[in-house]
C-alpha cells in the first residue's frame, strides 16, 4: 500500500479505528474521518501515517470537506472505506419515518456520495472503494430486529454492484464486505449478555464472534491489487453464519 492515499469512515473506534491501522501499517497514508476529534488523535498519535478529519457523514459539506482534505494534501484517493454507520430501532414498531431516514442517510447516502467523489478525483492506478456492509443486509436479524439498518445495509450491496457495473470501465472497483457478528464498541451490550452471546455462539458455524484482526486479510485483499479483478463482490467474513 505504500505511495496510497485512503479514506476511512467511523474510524474512531471498532472496526474503523482497526481498517485505519491496517492500511496505514501496510504503507498507506489514512485519513481517519469520525465525529469524535478527540478519539482520531489518540489514533493519529499511534501513527504518522494516520491523519485525522473530524467529519460527520451525515453532513454533504462535511463528505465534501474530508475528499478536498485527502485531495489538497496527497493529491489523489485510491482508497475509500465507507465503514461508519448508525444503527437505528430494533424494534420496526418503534422506529418513526424520520428515525428510518436518518439511518439511510448514514448507512447508504452518505456511502454513495463519498463514493461519487472518490471516482471523480486523481487516483495513482485503480481504485478501490470498499462498502462495509453487514451480514444484516444479507439475512434477518430475527429476533433482534432493526429494519432501518437492515434495509440500509442491503442497498449498500445493491449500490455495490451497480456502481462496479457503472464505472469499471474506468478501472474503479467497488465491492463490500460483509462482517458478521464481531465484539465491537456497537456490539458491546450483545456479547456481555450471556442469552445473546450464546444465541451467536449456537448460530455461528465456527460457534463465536468474531474479533477485530479477523478482518485484516479480507480488507487488504480488497483494498490491495490482490483482488485487481474482483468488483461488484460481497466478501462475507461472518464465521459461517450466512451458510446455515
Amino acid at each position: 500500500m505504500e505511495g496510497r492515499t485512503a479514506i476511512v469512515t467511523g474510524a474512531s473506534a471498532g472496526l474503523g479505528a482497526r481498517f485505519a491501522t491496517v492500511l496505514a501499517q501496510a504503507g498507506a497514508t489514512v485519513f481517519a474521518a469520525a465525529r469524535r476529534a478527540d478519539r482520531l488523535k489518540e489514533l493519529a498519535d499511534s501513527d504518522a501515517r494516520i491523519h485525522p478529519v473530524a467529519c460527520d457523514v451525515a453532513l454533504e459539506a462535511d463528505r465534501t470537506r474530508l475528499i478536498e482534505t485527502a485531495l489538497t494534501t496527497t493529491g489523489r484517493i485510491d482508497i475509500l472505506v465507507n465503514n461508519a454507520a448508525s444503527s437505528g430501532e430494533t424494534r420496526a414498531e418503534n422506529e418513526s419515518p424520520d428515525a428510518f431516514t436518518d439511518v439511510i442517510g448514514v448507512n447508504l447516502t452518505a456511502p454513495f456520495h463519498l463514493a461519487r467523489l472518490t471516482a471523480e478525483a486523481p487516483a495513482s492506478g485503480g481504485r478501490s472503494i470498499i462498502n462495509v456492509s453487514s451480514i444484516l443486509g444479507l439475512v434477518s436479524a430475527a429476533p433482534l430486529g432493526g429494519a432501518s439498518y437492515s434495509a440500509s445495509k442491503a442497498g449498500l450491496i445493491g449500490l455495490t454492484r451497480e456502481l462496479a457495473g457503472q464505472w469499471g470501465r474506468s478501472g474503479t472497483r467497488v465491492n463490500a464486505l460483509a462482517p458478521g457478528w464481531f465484539r465491537t464498541e456497537m456490539t458491546a451490550d450483545l456479547f456481555a449478555d450471556e442469552r445473546s452471546s450464546r444465541w451467536v455462539e449456537r448460530n455461528t458455524l465456527l460457534h463465536r464472534g468474531g474479533d477485530g484482526h479477523e478482518l485484516d486479510g479480507a480488507l487488504l485483499f480488497l483494498a490491495s491489487d490482490a483482488s485487481s479483478y474482483c468488483t461488484g463482490q460481497v466478501l462475507t467474513v461472518d464465521g459461517g453464519w450466512t451458510a446455515r
